[in-house]
């Protein structure tokens, strides 16, 4: 009885907000896909089965949301790209503000370290997302595409550190006081940490930051290497920051998005109930699920998304490789 509780007032406001927004989306969606034999709710209600189950791949393999949304929904989707990528920013947006306050009350995640990649992330995102507006559609699908790839690699070859051995906080970071301690029940211990290369991940942020505004993918594919790896953060931390560092990035590159028109509520909300439904479901499941398995299947449709998405760039110049 108390689940129910809990879940119908959540209920009544998506129904609320649906139907609010139902006259507003038809009239994008009939602007954007001119002659459709379907009728306007049957790829609502796709997108929404859809993303319940990226959902559950998102928390089992564990990926952002925006990572899995863009490639798939741009590649095997007949919605326009730049509508993808606002509400793929969204969608992103979305899970890390309702993560950000529990990881900053547990302290995993860390403010000092999160607001200098912010500062310059968020900006850089703004630049992004006003360049890929303005480019033609072949060219940012052909980028997508092969940003996709690289992301597999990233994901097939990229080592963790749970805790990096940094000897000495460079002059940067000891300027800034980037440092903590957090609680690690593994080891029943207090870990602190340190970073060191500030200026070198400030830089990585400048890429980061431009990359995630003009694809809308979010960026914790990249953030989690950088802080990790790059910088020394412990891994825990490094995960936790780049969660909240999303909340700031993707509002940035959001806004502009929204301001051009590019975020249509008959997709932002079956996609955000959608996702997050299956995050709920994805959790119970990840407790009995195998790693291995999910990680190998989120690279593999990872892996025919970006092909797919590279296809559809190339038939711009009459070239195709996969229907």
């Amino acid at each position: 009885m108390i689940k129910i509780y809990i879940f119908k007032p959540f209920f009544h406001w998506f129904i609320f907000i649906f139907f609010l927004f139902i006259p507003f989306s038809i009239l994008s969606a009939e602007s954007s896909i001119p002659d459709s034999k379907y009728s306007w709710w049957i790829w609502p209600l796709i997108l929404l089965i859809v993303t319940f189950l990226m959902g559950i791949i998102a928390v089992l393999g564990g990926v952002g949301g925006g990572v899995l949304f863009v490639p798939i929904i741009s590649g095997f989707f007949p919605f326009h790209i730049d509508f993808v990528r606002g509400t793929g920013l969204l969608v992103a947006l979305c899970g890390a503000l309702a993560a950000g306050p529990e990881l900053l009350k547990s302290n995993l995640a860390s403010l000092r370290l999160a607001m200098p990649m912010a500062l310059i992330a968020s900006t850089m995102a703004i630049v992004g997302a006003m360049v890929g507006l303005s480019l033609p559609t072949h060219l940012i699908e052909l980028s997508l595409g092969t940003t996709i790839l690289g992301i597999v690699l990233i994901m097939l070859f990229a080592k963790k550190s749970d805790f990096p051995n940094v000897q000495k906080a460079d002059s940067l970071s000891t300027a800034l006081q980037i440092t903590g301690i957090y609680n690690e029940p593994s080891l029943k211990s207090e870990i602190s940490w340190k970073i060191h290369r500030t200026w070198a991940g400030l830089l990585s942020f400048i890429i980061i930051g431009f990359m995630a505004g003009i694809f809308g993918l979010g960026a914790g594919w990249a953030n989690v290497p950088v802080l990790n790896l790059l910088m020394g953060a412990p891994m825990k931390v490094s995960v936790a920051t780049s969660k909240f560092l999303l909340s700031i990035t993707d509002t940035s590159a959001a806004w502009i998005y929204l301001n051009k028109g590019a975020v249509i509520p008959l997709m932002v909300v079956p996609s955000l109930v959608g996702i997050m439904l299956g995050s709920f479901l994805g959790v119970r499941i990840l407790k009995i699920a195998k790693p291995s398995f999910i990680r190998w299947m989120v690279i593999g449709i990872l892996f025919f998304a970006g092909l797919k998405t590279i296809s559809k760039g190339l038939e711009y110049y009459g070239l195709t490789f996969f229907e």
